[in-house]
Parts: structure tokens; C-alpha cells; sequence
């Protein structure tokens, strides 16, 4: 019986081991994974604050908006409409998706 217990212990410090090598190894291998996830996520956080700020500042993008319309009016014009079908279209595929998507 004390043979087959060190054997059992021996196994487990090998298998010990072996995962320790290959945890190491994970590691290596998704370092460059690691570095992108980590680009990516500054770059939501940094929209996710631009968008925040537009949320607590409306007048600086209705006076934006207006100095474009009174400055070219006919390209304002086009960019509305653009606006609007890309508004209407999300607010479409929201409604025809199921909510679990979204969250």
C-alpha cells in the first residue's frame, strides 16, 4: 500500500508539474492577445467617455451642427438624411432582434 501511495504522490507532483509548464506556456502565447484586449479596451473607454461628454454637453453639439448647416447647407442637408436612415434603420434591427442580443 505505501508503494502505491508514493507512486501516486510521484504522479502528482509530475502532473503538479506539467501544469505549471503549460500555464507558463498559455501565458506566453497570449501575451500578444493580452496586448491587443488591452488597445481595444482603452479605445471603448475612451468612446464610452466621448459619448458621455456629448450626453452632458447638448448645446456644444447643437452649435456645432448649426455652424455646419449655416456653412454648407447643402452637404448638412445630405448628412440629415444619411442621419436619419442610419437612426431609423438601427431602431428597426433593435426591434427585430431579440433583447438577450443587446445585453
Amino acid at each position: 500500500m505505501d508503494k502505491r501511495l508514493a507512486e501516486l504522490h510521484r504522479e502528482r507532483g509530475e502532473l503538479l508539474r506539467r501544469i505549471t509548464a503549460q500555464r507558463a506556456s498559455l501565458a506566453d502565447q497570449l501575451a500578444p492577445l493580452q496586448k491587443a484586449s488591452s488597445i481595444a479596451d482603452r479605445a471603448v473607454g475612451l468612446m464610452r467617455s466621448g459619448l458621455q461628454y456629448l450626453r452632458d454637453h447638448p448645446v456644444a453639439i447643437a452649435l456645432a451642427v448649426s455652424l455646419l448647416g449655416l456653412r454648407k447647407p447643402a452637404r448638412s442637408w445630405r448628412w440629415l438624411q444619411r442621419g436619419l436612415f442610419v437612426w431609423r434603420s438601427w431602431r428597426t434591427l433593435k426591434a427585430w432582434l431579440p433583447q438577450t442580443f443587446w445585453r
